[in-house]
């Protein structure tokens, strides 16, 4: 075996050993062929790292006390829902109209809706100007890197996903919520069902899913927290990744912020795919024979374009 064989191969097991650890990890899973073209697969290893030098326990849900710092946003839940509501009511909270917002692009078919405060970097202008007070009480806790008002209308529900990046950790505090057993998150399969100024800390990147059984909309505010570390090289290694992918994945709420690099590639392949689709599901009814054909033959060049990579 070459050199540069090895080497191949060597990354493609560190990927595939990475990819199966993060999929075994917990008792709720995805599919098996899913979760190994999910995007968490691509931080697989990175998140690797982040489990192995966590500073909090390999948990589902986390003791919310180890992290008073919060304290500050549950004390004044009541000034940050009236900020929340007041946008509610203004219809700023709404998701992405030009589908330039790729970590959450799924959930918007559900009904769920955003409107950002804060995102790995400084607070949003929009957000400044029409929401202040929140503003102020979010920048004023450096481990919380994104946050946001997040709304999930009622008979609506969020399937099985788990988040790819393990650099943070998932803070909810209930806002405006039903505050019944119907409303209610699943992490790892255990269940928690929101409250009006009661919060939550979980790992996102264990699969979670969202059921809102009732007729009231739910509306939370929701960071993203800095995954405490044991190692501070890894520490800084990990600030340093999310504030480049934090750039990178910068959102907005109107049409003047700066959207990042990956938002706007999102926005053109959904453009893109749209249209593919389209032609895709024109053909399989118009030819539905050649349709069931063509497919094994495409996997079949996508396997022999991988295996000329390895080995040719």
């Amino acid at each position: 075996m070459t050199l540069s064989l090895a080497v191949k191969v060597a990354v493609l097991m560190l990927f595939v050993c990475s990819i199966l650890y993060v999929h075994l990890r917990g008792k709720a899973r995805l599919p098996v062929l899913r979760q190994f073209v999910n995007h968490s697969a691509f931080f697989a290893p990175y998140n690797a790292l982040m489990y192995l030098f966590s500073a909090v326990p390999s948990k589902p849900y986390l003791d919310r006390s180890k992290f008073p710092e919060l304290d500050l946003l549950k004390n004044n839940w009541e000034t940050i829902r009236e900020e929340a509501m007041h946008l509610f009511d203004e219809g700023y909270i709404r998701a992405a109209e030009k589908n330039n917002d790729a970590g959450f692009g799924s959930f918007f078919k559900k009904g769920w809706k955003r409107f950002y405060l804060k995102w790995y970097d400084q607070p949003l202008p929009s957000a400044v100007a029409l929401c202040p007070k929140t503003v102020e009480l979010v920048s004023s806790i450096p481990n919380v890197k994104g946050a946001m008002f997040a709304l999930l209308p009622g008979g609506s529900h969020l399937n099985p996903h788990r988040d790819p990046f393990a650099g943070s950790l998932r803070y909810h505090l209930g806002l405006s919520t039903p505050n019944s057993d119907a409303c209610r998150i699943f992490v790892d399969g255990q269940e928690y069902a929101w409250r009006d100024g009661e919060d939550v800390m979980f790992d996102e990147t264990y699969v979670h899913w969202v059921k809102n059984e009732t007729d009231f909309t739910r509306v939370i505010l929701f960071c993203d927290i800095e995954r405490p570390l044991s190692n501070r090289l890894m520490g800084r290694i990990n600030r340093s990744v999310s504030a480049f992918l934090g750039r990178a994945t910068a959102p907005q709420n109107v049409d003047e912020e700066r959207v990042g690099g990956i938002n706007q590639a999102y926005a053109w392949s959904k453009r893109f795919s749209d249209g593919i689709s389209g032609k895709v599901k024109t053909f399989k009814r118009a030819n539905p024979k050649a349709y069931r054909v063509l497919r094994p033959v495409l996997a079949v060049v996508l396997l022999t374009a991988l295996g000329y990579w390895l080995f040719g």
